[in-house]
């Protein structure tokens, strides 16, 4: 069946709100946390345990939500009921978190129980959106445009927020994230009930056989391309991530509080042009190359690109232009990298059908989120460990005080950005190399584990891919 113009748009300018959402909550919650709460280390140490069990749960958590999508069969379709219904009940979260500040232990009771809703709420949106992909079109050729296209709208999303939460928070921090939160909360429901009203759905073709716990996992072993595409994303994504989590403290760090909000800005303006440009590249990229080659040449220069990251301002000159050069590219060759091990988890759905007669799009897709979260919890925890025994946690703490009494009343933004900057000098160099060796170090280690995970272990080469949707095409027409 030809994908219709209405469906490809609706669907994929529908990930923009959603994706707005995700970097809200994944990059800037817990510097929300560390920047405008005042805990002790060990309440925030508590609270950082938290969300790495939070996500542990929430990504064994979706495989789950994705029996129930399976053996679900509502009038208005497989996906779109779960799609609407988890962007509304996830918006109402979000506002929660960064609203309602309770003091002391109290406010990790209450970030603990609504981390953990939150986790729930958006599984419900991310099974369910991330299922309906796959479903749409089998074709390779449309898969890859439909992917470039959405990731696309991902990138806007996710850079819209990424761009200009650091421009307003500094000397003001408490009420601009309320502020931000209600703002994106609408545009994630406003932009999902686009995708939920708009995508016209295919008819269901499953024999309706219901999808037990057992059978979920005897799916997911029996199906060994799965399990190494699966484990190479997940890999790959705590690489990626780490940078992200840790590039607000390093500019805040290196440049001060009243400068490194709008430094972190035009370095997130890199991240969005880097990003756009590989996933706006990606369908011609793999048109004319070979998917693994691609990996080969991506990964290489990705690492390149992390070694010179790392000696910046030491090895190489002290120089923003560089700087910004270094994360486009870095962010180009990653969104690369991501787009090749996401439709390689895909077109394990061909590869399960073609094997064993049976087609799962919920719970395969479900693999990218589980891989996604679990990287998420890993890296939240690294993180909360590197920020807590550097030192820099600590430092930090004496700057959400501040921030605290402005939203009081009983400071100046000036007066917050003056004093913030002082305590930021404080911070020793060895503290500094710490920071780096979080988002430099342990990313190249993990990224070299999932290229290796790949060459090795996966071999649904375009080829074999290919011939294997001829064929399950030729059963469908006998």
């Amino acid at each position: 069946m030809k994908l219709d113009n209405r469906t490809k748009w609706s669907y994929c300018i529908g990930a923009t709100g959603r994706d707005a959402a995700y970097a809200l909550v994944s990059m800037y919650l817990i510097l929300y946390v560390q920047y405008t709460v005042k805990l002790t280390s060990a309440q925030f140490a508590v609270i950082s345990a938290c969300m790495v069990a939070c996500m542990i749960w929430d990504a064994i958590n979706d495989p789950l939500m994705g029996i129930i999508i399976e053996n679900s069969h509502l009038k208005w379709g497989k996906y779109k009921p779960w799609i609407f219904m988890g962007s509304v009940l996830n918006a109402i979260v979000i506002v929660c978190l960064f609203t309602i500040r309770p003091a002391g232990w109290a406010f990790v009771v209450f970030y603990g129980l609504m981390y953990l809703a939150w986790g729930m709420t958006y599984t419900m949106n991310d099974i369910s959106y991330w299922g309906m992909l796959p479903s749409l079109s089998s074709d390779a050729r449309t898969r890859d445009t439909l992917v470039t296209l959405m990731s696309v709208f991902i990138c806007i999303g996710q850079f819209s927020v990424a761009a200009i939460v650091p421009t307003i928070i500094a000397g003001n921090a408490v009420q601009a994230y309320r502020t931000v939160a209600f703002v994106v909360a609408l545009a994630f429901v406003a932009f999902q009930a686009l995708t939920a009203f708009g995508v016209r759905e295919r008819e269901r073709t499953d024999a309706g056989e219901k999808v037990t716990l057992k059978k979920m996992f005897r799916i997911f072993f029996r199906n060994d391309q799965l399990m190494t595409a699966g484990i190479a994303f997940f890999f790959f994504n705590v690489g990626q991530n780490l940078l992200l989590m840790f590039g607000v403290n390093f500019f805040y760090v290196e440049y001060g509080y009243s400068k490194g909000g709008d430094l972190v800005f035009w370095y997130t303006v890199m991240y969005g042009l880097g990003t756009l440009i590989s996933q706006a590249l990606f369908s011609t990229l793999t048109a004319h190359i070979a998917k693994k080659k691609l990996l080969t040449v991506s990964t290489v220069l990705l690492i390149v690109c992390y070694l010179l990251f790392f000696g910046y301002g030491w090895i190489t000159p002290r120089s923003v232009v560089l700087l910004n050069v270094l994360g486009a590219l870095i962010f180009f060759f990653q969104g690369i990298d991501n787009l090749i091990l996401l439709v390689y988890v895909n077109n394990t759905i061909e590869y399960d059908e073609y094997r064993f007669h049976e087609r799962h799009d919920s719970i395969i897709s479900a693999v990218r989120s589980f891989g996604v979260k679990l990287a998420g919890g890993v890296d939240q925890g690294l993180s909360a460990l590197i920020l807590i025994m550097s030192g820099v946690y600590s430092i930090s703490q004496k700057i959400s005080g501040m921030e605290t009494s402005v939203d009081q009343g009983a400071m100046t933004k000036a007066e917050v950005l003056s004093q913030a900057d002082q305590y930021l000098s404080t911070v020793e160099q060895w503290q500094r190399l710490a920071l780096r060796a979080g988002m430099v170090l342990i990313p190249i280690a993990a990224i070299l584990v999932a290229y290796v995970m790949v060459m090795k272990k996966y071999k649904l080469d375009e080829k074999e891919y290919n011939r294997i949707v001829s064929e399950l095409s030729q059963r469908q027409e006998q």
